[in-house]
């Protein structure tokens, strides 16, 4: 198999789809917390150094083989004070929550866990320990996968339905999937929740955010006081909002740490912002299950083209006839990188125009001739091919009066003798006259310019048979 690009470029493409949200909701918001407060680095918990990320310590370094007494401080501030705030404000406001626990931190927590339990919040899990995966092997990261969902069983008393890592490794959406989540959250690729095909299975992902997130409160350039992270949530919610009344409701998800919106100085903008999305009409505020659920629902997931993942037979028999007697442009085209963004007409149909373009001119040729005269003896014959005979007759191509055909026939030997090749356009765009008109005007084009006229025609018509396939 030639080199196939894995990553989705088209998505749910330039009109994503109505999520008919509950209700007709306009938006949907996630408010999500990550409680990772005693799943750090540590050397009390077997790791080799010190924590160094999302803290008030900007720029923290690890310190190997000792435990840092600030940084351990900072995040025993969120499960001792930050946590407490929080679940008040959203008890306060009746904001759903799901929350991403590490394992082993929602087991060094229990009142919390409890906490989260009676306010219905979701606890989706977070992984084993909130290290970084970058280099682990799949089975190290695996066998730590595996380990989370027994741990959070024990602490909760039911398995995890959702999965996010965060720090997570290239293998670490394929693990989840493998291991049957409901919803896996470890991409930021999305304004929409979506399916993706992992080893034979749809899973459903529901994108997360890193703009909209308090940890830019600890990251440079990032949100210096509340008010600039109360700006950013409602410019965000501005825009989404607006989209959804526009016919294109999508989902906004914030992403919350009890050790830093926690803070005194930062907690009012996060209640400023409820208060902000709670004072408009259509706004769904949902757990990442209820969403998940949702979508199963009224999107469950649909058949797939998957023509990049076609062998080469397979993929020359079918596209072979794109251009007209040309099987060596779809031969080309399977030769090239494709990727998921090349499963739809206009996707794939680049991919044939691009191995056009660069034959040289007499191979282009050769597919300009292989086209029929329009009207001509081939089609009095029935000896056009299933789509050339499909298209001429939705023209009306096919009930020619004696006169027309006369006419056609005439045009079509003048142009022929003048240019050497047949007169071709996407009739699907015209009618009988309008076809007519086209012909009296590009006969008298000089040959180079009626070359390149027919060169995009017969793009045009490849494009067209491409969506007849859809």
């Amino acid at each position: 198999m030639p080199p196939r690009y894995p990553r989705d470029f088209y998505g749910h493409g330039p009109d994503r789809p109505d999520a008919a949200w509950p209700g007709g909701a306009r938006i949907a918001v996630s408010f999500v917390l990550n409680y990772e407060e005693g799943g750090e680095n540590n050397i009390l918990h077997g790791d080799p150094a010190s924590e160094a990320f999302l803290s008030e310590i900007v720029g923290a370094a690890p310190w190997p083989g000792q435990r840092h007494w600030n940084m351990e401080s900072i995040y025993d501030y969120g499960v001792r004070a930050g946590f407490w705030r929080l679940h008040r404000l959203f008890a306060e406001t009746r904001v759903p929550v799901t929350v991403y626990g590490v394992a082993t931190a929602l087991a060094r927590s229990p009142a919390q866990v409890e906490a989260m339990q009676d306010a219905n919040w979701e606890i989706a899990s977070h992984g084993l320990k909130w290290i970084d995966y970058k280099d682990h092997t799949a089975g190290d990261e695996a066998a730590d996968m595996d380990a989370a969902i027994v741990l959070h069983t024990e602490v909760t008393g039911s398995a995890p339905k959702g999965w996010y890592t965060g720090r997570c490794s290239q293998n670490t959406v394929a693990l989840a999937a493998a291991r049957g989540f409901d919803w896996i959250s470890d991409t930021y690729d999305d304004d929409l929740p979506y399916w993706a095909q992992i080893d034979g299975r749809d899973q459903l992902i529901i994108p997360y955010t890193l703009d909209c997130n308090d940890m830019r409160f600890a990251t440079p350039q990032g949100f210096n006081a509340g008010d600039q992270f109360f700006a950013y949530l409602r410019d965000s919610f501005d825009a989404l909002y607006a989209e959804g009344g526009a016919g294109r409701p999508a989902m906004m998800s914030i992403g919350l740490h009890c050790r830093l919106v926690g803070r005194p100085g930062r907690v009012q903008a996060l209640r400023k912002f409820i208060d902000y999305v709670q004072g408009h009409e259509g706004v769904w505020c949902a757990r990442r299950a209820d969403i998940a659920a949702h979508w199963v629902e009224a999107h469950p997931p649909q058949p797939r083209t998957n023509w990049h993942l076609l062998d080469r037979d397979a993929f020359v028999a079918k596209f072979g006839g794109i251009f007209e007697h040309s099987a060596w442009v779809a031969e080309g085209a399977h030769t090239l990188e494709l990727g998921p963004a090349h499963d739809t007409p206009q996707g794939l149909h680049n991919a044939l125009c691009r191995v056009f373009r660069a034959a040289p001119e007499v191979k282009r040729m050769e597919v300009l001739r292989a086209h029929p005269d329009l009207a001509g003896k081939l089609a009095a014959a029935k000896r056009l091919t299933e789509d050339s005979t499909v298209e001429q007759a939705s023209a009306g191509l096919d009930a020619l009066t004696d006169d027309e055909r006369h006419r056609f026939d005439t045009q079509n030997s003048t142009y022929v003798a003048k240019h050497g090749f047949p007169f071709i356009i996407a009739v699907k765009d015209h009618d009988k006259a309008g076809i007519m008109r086209a012909f009296d005007r590009r006969i008298t084009n000089d040959t180079a310019t009626e070359f390149a006229e027919a060169c995009k025609q017969v793009e045009r018509i490849a494009r067209l048979r491409l969506e007849a396939l859809r």
